[in-house]
Formats: C-alpha cells, structure tokens, sequence
C-alpha cells in the first residue's frame, strides 16, 4: 500500500459489542469512586491548616495523575485483544499509524506537560537555593526548560503519528508570505517576551504601574505579562506594549500612606502633631502589611496664610494595605480633632473639598 494511502481499519469497530463499552465505563466510574473516596478520606483525616495547604494538595494531584493515566492504561489494556486497536488508519512514509500509537502520543505530550511543572515547582527550586539563583532568574529558567521540553515531546509525539516535519516546513514557508502580516504583532510580542525573560526589566512578584494603574507581576509568558490588580482583578498586557512604552517599576521604591491634614492658622502645632502621632501609632495596631522598620512620620509640611498644613507618612507593603489604612486614619483623625476642639483650615472659596486630605 502507498504512502499517505488511507486504511480502512476503522471498519473493525463494526465488531465492537456495546457491553464491553458498557463495562469498560463502569471500571473507568470505579476508578474515580476509589479517587473521590481516598480524596475524602484524607481531608477527615488530615483537617489541620498546614495539612490542608501542603499534603492535600500534593495528594490530590497525585490522584488525579493515576485515575487519569490509570483510565487510559485501562482502555488499552481493556481492548488489547481487539484487531481495531492496533489496526492501522493510515500510513505514512511507511508507518503504519494506529490508535494505539495515537494515545502513546497524547500520553507522552500530557506526561511531559505533568513532569516538567513538578519538576519546575519542586526540583528546581532547591537548585535555585543551592546556587543563590534570584526569583527572576528562577522564573525565566523554569519557562525556558518548560518550552524546551513541550516542544521536544510534541515533535516526538507527531513523529509517532506520522507527521512529515518536511512537508510542515514547506507549507508553512508557503503560507509565510500570506499570513505574515497577520501575525506580525504575535512575533513582536513573542520577540518582546523572549527580552523581558532575558532582561529582566520587570520579574514576577515586582508592583509596576501601567497607564496609571498599578498591580503586581504574577505571569510573564512569551507572548503577555499578567497583572493582578488590587481592585479590577487582572491586567493582561502584551509584550510588545511593556517594551515600547514607559513602565514605572516600583520594585525598589518603599510605598508609604500619604495623607494632608489642613488645621487653622494659630492652632497649637506641638498639640496637633502629638494628635497625629498618637492617632497614627493607633491606626497601625494590629494591620497586617504595615512595614515596621520604620515609625510613622508626621511633619509640618507647610504654612499658608490661614493654614498650617501637617502629613502623615507610614510605609506599607503594599496598595491594598495603603488603602484601607489611610480610610482607617481618616475616620481617627476626624474623631480625635473633634475630642480636642482642633479646628480645620477653612476652605478657600467656597469649596466643599474636605480639609483632611488625600
């Protein structure tokens, strides 16, 4: 029979009985019963915290690669003895392709998938450790042995199935000049993330502000870089974007609360700025994200013709925590200055704008 001449062995399944498909779904069921019930098992057992955020997880994975490739072996297995699983569909430049050698292939492209992320999420760093290798180096080496290793196992897997590599090549050089302009924005921002990767311009974990919006790096892929919002969830931006635009990178810069408090000209600046001080070690009792290598700062930061205007500095560790402190000051403020009789500034013409800043 010729290359590329199609094989009727699909015709095999004519002869396939119902109730061996039957029977065959009926084991498959039984295999995930016997996955959800030690699943269940495990989470009575082991209902600690730690137990809950460490050994479940690893357990659950664990189950879920052996009903899988546990359900495929079964099939194979199952109809070993039938002519259709290992009759060929059709050749190719002499190999007789069948669905046997179909599941290998699909098994060896979800197998690699599987052992290279554990891999990346266990081994490596312990190699990173071992070498003072940084958290953005870490990251661009996991994605580069990641990349590498899929694209191994798919060229593998299509050589199994019968895949002309050089006829792929061909048509693709054909088709080059057609869609060229088409993808001409992926190969940029691929470029792009290959200099990110490389670089290092920005790493995962890094608070960058973009169009004035400001989030933390959590995914740097070759062709988008994922930005977790503090409020609108996540950003996805693409490469090319981050290349060719000015990205502020606070990475290295300490974020503080930045509030103004306008009082009236003549009042007691000592009273108001011990006010402030103890209205601010208050506010950071008990909040989470507060950095405290440093105390807060409160200063007389100027002095107008009817104002004394006062600041409250205080470094956290993120937006989020910036937020929702400077609410928290705001209302203690607002609370001590009326226990006290402190007065605030009076607002220039007329405006309703409050005298207890941003």
């Amino acid at each position: 029979m010729g290359d590329n001449q199609t094989i009727h062995g699909l015709d095999y399944l004519k002869n396939l009985s119902l109730i061996d498909i039957a029977f065959f779904f009926v084991y498959v069921l039984v295999i995930f019963a016997i996955k959800w019930t030690a699943l269940f098992i495990l989470k009575r057992v082991y209902h600690s915290d730690r137990t809950k955020h460490s050994f479940i997880p690893i357990m659950e994975a664990i189950l879920n690669w052996l009903s899988f490739y546990g359900s495929i072996l079964l099939f194979i297995f199952y109809f070993s003895k039938e002519k259709w699983l290992f009759t060929p569909i059709y050749r190719v430049k002499g190999i007789d392709v069948s669905l046997f050698l179909i599941l290998v292939a699909f098994m060896l492209i979800t197998f690699a998938n599987r052992m290279v992320k554990l891999f990346n999420a266990h081994i490596m760093p312990l190699a990173y450790k071992r070498f003072h290798v940084d958290a953005g180096s870490g990251y661009t080496i996991n994605r580069l042995i990641y990349y590498t290793v899929m694209m191994i196992a798919v060229m593998v897997s299509f050589a199994i199935v019968g895949f002309n590599w050089k006829a792929i090549a061909v048509a693709f050089s054909t088709l080059g000049i057609g869609v060229g302009f088409g993808l001409r924005n992926v190969a940029a921002n691929f470029i792009s993330g290959l200099i990110i990767l490389f670089e290092k311009p920005l790493e995962v974990g890094e608070v960058i502000e973009v169009d004035g919006q400001t989030g933390v790096v959590t995914k740097i892929k070759l062709r988008s870089t994922s930005l977790r919002m503090y409020k609108e969830g996540t950003l996805i931006i693409p490469n090319q974007y981050l290349i060719e635009n000015m990205i502020k990178n606070m990475a290295d810069e300490k974020l503080y609360t930045n509030i103004t408090v306008s009082v009236a000209y003549g009042t007691d600046t000592r009273k108001v700025e011990g006010l402030l001080q103890e209205t601010a070690n208050r506010g950071i009792e008990g909040e989470k994200g507060v950095l405290s290598d440093l105390p807060p700062s409160i200063r007389l930061t100027d002095i107008q013709e009817s104002t004394l205007i006062f600041s409250i500095e205080i470094p956290v560790a993120n937006t989020e925590t910036k937020e929702k402190l400077e609410d928290k000051l705001r209302h203690l403020i607002v609370s001590a200055f009326y226990k006290n009789n402190i007065q605030p500034a009076n607002v220039p013409n007329g405006s309703d704008k409050g005298n207890i800043g941003e």
